[in-house]
């Protein structure tokens, strides 16, 4: 079973070339295939891969709010095109959304069919991706997921391992509250609910939840830094951003727990990631 992977070198990329290192993968990077494009979505049909992981995104939520249209043209219709070349050739498709496409007022897990209620730029993008996806009649996996992380790349967790080194004192927002996700936990269970079979949309992050705040606190502690560096709670009125961070984003992860088992606590994922950290 040949597997073409979307954009290894990104965060989420490079842990599932890891994890499938040894199988029969073929690993596509921007700019030969361009979700913006269409003429080099023909790579697809000319491999004809028995499914397409697709790790290509428009991630820069603030500056969506400024590039609408662009993160429109990737996240978006570029997904509805993906999903089209995939399901002519009969591919799997195997996609990544957000949390952030709900409402970000609740009190209580989002179930995976709880209604999408986008409320920014980026948001919206991911939206459309998702109803494209779904239109295009292509088998799919669609993985919902939030705050990810991994020993490499550009994430919170590789911030505040190297701010807590040189500063004396941390500011984090405590009053947004979600689940962090490791970018490897991530991989490896999208895998395993593909060999289940699983298809349509779950959610996957790592177990419980906490705020921005709790997550700094445990990555300072952990590090064993937390005489030289203090994290102190603020609220995001004290901490704009061009986009509107929703205030609860928790996933519902029943729906994946039902088919593979509970998943372990964020807690664990954390400690095994920051015990790896690539030179900050």
């Amino acid at each position: 079973m040949t597997t073409l992977l979307i954009s290894p070198d990104g965060m989420l990329g490079r842990a599932f070339e890891e994890t499938l290192r040894g199988e029969q993968l073929v690993t596509v990077r921007f700019p030969e295939l361009d979700l913006r494009r269409p003429e080099t979505l023909a790579c697809i049909e000319a491999l004809r891969p028995a499914r397409v992981i697709n790790c290509a995104a428009y991630t820069d939520v603030d500056g969506a709010e400024s590039n609408e249209a662009l993160a429109t043209e990737i996240n978006g219709d570029g997904v509805g095109r993906l999903a089209e070349r995939c399901r002519a050739i009969g591919a799997t498709l195997v996609h990544f959304g957000t949390d952030y496409v709900f409402d970000g007022q609740g009190s209580a897990p989002y179930p995976v069919d709880a209604p999408l209620a986008p409320q920014g730029a980026y948001a919206r993008s991911k939206a459309r991706g998702e109803r494209l996806l779904v239109e295009s009649g292509a088998e799919h996996l669609h993985v919902r997921t939030s705050w990810l992380y991994a020993p490499w790349g550009k994430n919170f967790v590789r911030t505040i391992a190297r701010n807590a080194r040189i500063r004396p004192e941390l500011k984090v927002v405590s009053d947004q509250r979600g689940r962090p996700t490791s970018s490897e936990h991530l991989a490896r269970t999208t895998l395993a609910l593909l060999d289940r079979g699983a298809r349509g949309t779950f959610h996957v992050s790592d177990g419980g939840e906490c705020s921005w705040f709790d997550f700094a606190c445990a990555i300072v502690r952990e590090l064993g830094l937390e005489a030289q560096c203090t994290v102190r709670a603020c609220t995001s009125e004290e901490w704009p951003t061009p986009t509107k961070r929703p205030a609860y984003s928790v996933l519902d992860l029943s729906k994946t727990e039902a088919l593979l088992g509970p998943i372990p606590p964020w807690s664990s994922h954390l400690r095994d990631v920051l015990a790896r950290l690539d030179p900050l």
